[in-house]
């Protein structure tokens, strides 16, 4: 099948990738020239694993291939993806100025029968309003369907080629037909292609993503009840988890959500529930619950080390949102670094993937070091973030060897508390006692710089 995907962002490039992967021929169309200039030398721009090479494999073989010329990518395709950004506007709704121009690109352009898809996170509506734009401006028939997306940063490439289900929001069987021939390959395991209406397609992703980060952000309530009342949250996820009608999943506590879709994707859907008249006050307590989340390991720092920082200096493991992408975004992170520097401190830090990232975003006020160890050395304290995997299981007589103070700071829980007492640390984490033979470490005041 003949298929364009319109945006080569984190989304649309996975999408175009795993499609060409299984025969078809697709083409990536953006207006970054830049981009699509490296993207058709197979340089990728997003760390995602898997990915650059899935991009190499079809850029080779034929199948895929990237160019500018949104009309011709419109002309040349029965099946036209939308997967341009849905940035967040001042109101917290999604901002659908890129979708819309895109359906005005598709109207003029448009030479015959067309499939159009919306790949984009949008709100319920969104394909009616493709829909009369693009009819507007062409007498050809076009069909509007909805596809939304579920790939996890880190896995999208696995989500994508062996998906939980496929959603289709679908109005004629044509369009019907058509997307469940191209999704076929991907649920041959037996995993449900589910065909609905288009709106109710749009509201399932905002409604499934809501849901998750409602799942962390009541697990964080309950680690923040544990740390008053001496329980272990560890022991209360276990027994919650193993109802089955709860499950195990998204339920470990930690410094809050972040990334590109949790923290945009509440906002919207609360934006959709009061245009619509409805009470959003649970999505309201999950957005506030997880921003003070974020301040969770700031609150911890200067609790034991006081609130004026000046002269002090922290390490710091994990930049991104979450392990196996450089994404930045909504990062709780950010809140920590910004906090510690604002009060005075010296922020080192690393990350297997974000630094590049997190130069941009933060500049020269945080000293990034190559390897995670080398960020140690002579800080008062580490802080750690995300839970990559060279953190679990670090070589603990180094780290103490190379801090000033024996003192962490985890936001992951990722460390066993016994173990951290018997090897001397001072350990701090999410909604667990203090192992009750450990004692605290004196903290010695802070060492003169050097200018």
């Amino acid at each position: 099948m003949d298929v364009t995907v319109i945006g080569t962002g984190y989304v649309g490039l996975v999408v175009g990738s795993c499609l060409a992967e299984t025969g078809n021929q697709v083409v990536c169309a953006d207006i970054d020239e830049e981009k699509i200039e490296g993207l058709s030398r197979g340089r990728v721009p997003i760390y995602e694993p898997g990915l650059e090479s899935l991009v190499a494999r079809n850029l080779r073989e034929g199948r895929l291939r990237f160019t500018t010329d949104l009309n011709d990518s419109v002309r040349s395709s029965d099946v036209i993806f939308i997967a341009v950004g849905t940035p967040q506007g001042e109101d917290g709704s999604a901002d659908l100025q890129h979708v819309l121009a895109v359906a005005r690109t598709i109207g003029d352009a448009a030479d015959g029968r067309k499939l159009v898809v919306t790949k984009s996170t949008v709100p319920v509506g969104t394909a009616e309003k493709v829909a009369e734009t693009i009819r507007e401006r062409t007498d050809h028939e076009v069909h509007v369907a909805s596809n939304p997306e579920f790939l996890k940063e880190g896995a999208a490439v696995e989500d994508f080629m062996k998906p939980d289900r496929v959603i289709l929001g679908v109005e004629s069987d044509w369009a019907r037909n058509m997307l469940e021939e191209l999704f076929e390959p991907f649920v041959r395991t037996g995993n449900p292609i589910l065909v609905m209406d288009v709106a109710s397609a749009e509201l399932t992703k905002y409604a499934s993503n809501a849901m998750l980060a409602l799942r962390i952000s009541f697990m964080n309530s309950v680690a923040r009840l544990c740390d008053e009342a001496g329980a272990d949250v560890d022991d209360v996820r276990k027994g919650v988890g193993s109802d089955p009608r709860i499950g195990t999943s998204f339920l470990f506590p930690g410094v809050g959500y972040g990334g590109s879709c949790f923290p945009k994707d509440v906002k919207a859907l609360i934006g959709t529930a009061r245009s619509l008249g409805v009470d959003a006050s649970i999505l309201e307590a999950v957005e506030d619950v997880n921003a003070g989340q974020k301040e969770l390991l700031l609150r911890k720092a200067v609790g034991r080390f006081g609130e004026d920082l000046s002269g002090r200096t922290f390490a710091l493991w994990g930049l991104s949102f979450k392990p196996n992408t450089d994404d930045m975004r909504e990062a709780p992170s950010l809140v920590t670094i910004q906090g510690l520097l604002a009060r005075g401190a010296h922020v080192v830090a690393h990350d297997p993937a974000a630094i590049d990232e997190a130069r941009r975003v933060l500049g020269e006020s945080v000293e990034f070091r190559e390897h995670n160890y080398e960020a140690l050395d002579g800080a008062d304290a580490l802080f750690i973030h995300t839970e990559w995997l060279p953190y679990r299981r670090p070589d603990f007589e180094r780290m103490r060897e190379l801090l000033q103070n024996p003192v962490i700071f985890d936001g992951r829980n990722i460390y066993p508390r016994e173990r951290m007492a018997q090897l001397g640390f001072e350990y701090h984490s999410v909604g667990r006692p203090a192992v009750a033979e450990q004692e605290s470490v004196p903290c010695p005041s802070p060492r003169p710089t050097s200018s």
